[in-house]
């Protein structure tokens, strides 16, 4: 049997590109010819994310699997974003937003579910961290929640994608050998890579989700008979760790304005 062939991309960011080089870098991903491409968010901003989708919608004509990330919020609110999101990809052939898809079935053995995730704040040391995110004055809900509210919202969003990944799990788990999950944050303080070192205790609050790596570390050490991929981004930086015999995490790197392709995924 043919092995197919799956691009990963993350932290593609085209709202830092015009529109005729975004139209060209999806034309050029078309000319690869893979049966798919799984994309872990930060694909635009809140005003451009709908337009950049329409360019995979349009020229790629072929499955895209993706979750969001933050900066696809940027200008708006979650709710608003994602009911955006919910409805193009209803009336889409190829846009197949994963926490709206359920368990979709790769190959006999392999499936793949994905949530975006959030950073909640529970990982490091957030009383003490003075790293303040464009996040928190760019997305509605931060700039509502305030300073003061902005921790309670962080665990909320973390506790909302763990939650997700909780109720998803035991199907795919069931029916599937490998699962690979596509999220936008590094659900480890061990995947949460910056050039090349894990983030120190002032970032990690800001760029792990400790609920959604419980829940993946929980199931997993529930099913050892079992492989999980989780493949993550939101860092810019890459790295990769074997947290449990069964449960690898890969993180891609990025770079504004330099949409690439993380790693071809060859699946049975």
């Amino acid at each position: 049997m043919k092995r197919k062939r799956y691009a990963w991309l993350t932290d593609i960011h085209l709202e830092f590109l015009r529109d005729k080089k975004a139209g060209g870098f999806v034309e050029e991903l078309a000319a690869r010819e893979f049966d798919g491409i799984f994309l872990t968010g930060d694909i635009s901003n809140a005003r451009r994310l709908e337009f950049h989708l329409r360019l995979f919608e349009d020229i790629y004509q072929t499955p895209v699997y993706f979750v969001l990330g933050n900066h696809d919020y940027y200008g708006d609110s979650v709710e608003s974003v994602r009911r955006m999101v919910r409805e193009l990809c209803s009336r889409s052939k190829w846009l197949h937003w994963l926490p709206a898809s359920g368990v979709v079935k790769i190959s006999s053995n392999t499936c793949l579910i994905g949530h975006g995730s959030w950073a909640d704040g529970r990982l490091g040391d957030y009383d003490t961290s003075r790293v303040l995110l464009n996040d928190y004055v760019q997305i509605q809900n931060f700039v509502k929640a305030g300073e003061i509210g902005r921790l309670t919202l962080l665990n909320s969003f973390g506790d909302q994608a763990a939650a997700y990944f909780e109720n998803i799990l035991p199907e795919a788990l069931e029916h599937y050998q490998h699962v690979i999950v596509l999220t936008h944050v590094p659900p480890f303080k061990e995947s949460c890579w910056h050039e090349g070192e894990i983030s120190a205790d002032d970032w990690l609050p800001h760029f792990s989700c400790k609920a959604v790596g419980d829940v993946l570390r929980e199931f997993m050490s529930t099913f050892p008979d079992r492989r999980m991929t989780v493949l993550c981004g939101h860092t810019h930086s890459s790295g990769q760790i074997t947290f449990l015999p069964n449960l690898v995490v890969k993180t891609g790197e990025a770079e504004y304005g330099l949409p690439a392709i993380q790693e071809i995924l060859e699946i049975n």
